[in-house]
């Protein structure tokens, strides 16, 4: 019989993989992660990464870490809102991770058919709008992803949080493409108002740290 190439994984070689994993800090873990479903592609939802058990335990965490470095402590934002099905896995893991170190967190997530928010209410609280993948790629991908560069879909979004009452305190992300200068920000126009606002941007990774 000819060699097809396949070569079964052992027992052992698979403990040997899982524990040089484990052996990581949380950040490296993550990244790891994302560069096997991130790596050479222009664009993911990483749903294989958010739903994973290993991804799913340390990205809260990770994100109130990366917030908190950036200024913005668990204590400076009441809730945290997903932008995109693909950001509603970060919410659930932050109110987690937030309840574990005896912090209380609510959650939300942008209604993507008519303009509002599902969850409990916002009004009068600060909050951080969260996606799994924020870049200034001009894809135009409804409800998968929110783009920078030409950011209208953003740009609604805020003005539907500032329309409930509540104050928006920082864009963060999973993989930002602004590259890695510190005290990065988004700006976004109400579309009612035409009012300008900047906003800062946290991101976990840069997308030219994970190729």
């Amino acid at each position: 019989m000819s060699d097809s190439g396949f070569r079964a994984t052992g027992p052992a070689e698979l403990r040997d993989d899982n524990t040089s994993f484990a052996a990581l800090e949380p950040r490296e873990q993550l990244r790891e992660l994302l560069r096997e479903h991130a790596a050479g592609r222009p664009f993911s939802e990483l749903s294989a990464v958010t739903f994973d058990h290993r991804g799913a335990t340390i990205v809260g965490h990770l994100l109130l870490d990366a917030l908190e470095d950036a200024g913005y402590s668990v204590d400076d934002f009441d809730a945290v809102g997903a932008l995109t099905a693909a950001a509603v896995p970060l919410v659930g893991s932050m109110i987690q991770a937030a309840a574990s170190r005896g912090e209380d967190l609510d959650g939300f997530v942008m209604d993507f058919v008519y303009p509002s928010v599902k969850g409990p209410s916002i009004a009068g609280k600060r909050v951080v709008l969260l996606d799994a993948w924020l870049s200034e790629k001009s894809y135009v991908q409804t409800s998968s992803l929110v783009t920078l560069r030409n950011g209208n879909e953003l740009s609604l979004d805020f003005s539907v949080v500032a329309h409930e009452g509540a104050e928006v305190v920082a864009l963060a992300s999973l993989v930002g493409g602004l590259g890695k200068t510190e005290g990065a920000s988004v700006e976004v126009i109400n579309p009612v108002t035409d009012e300008r606002c900047a906003l800062p941007f946290v991101a976990l990774f840069d997308e030219t740290e994970l190729q």
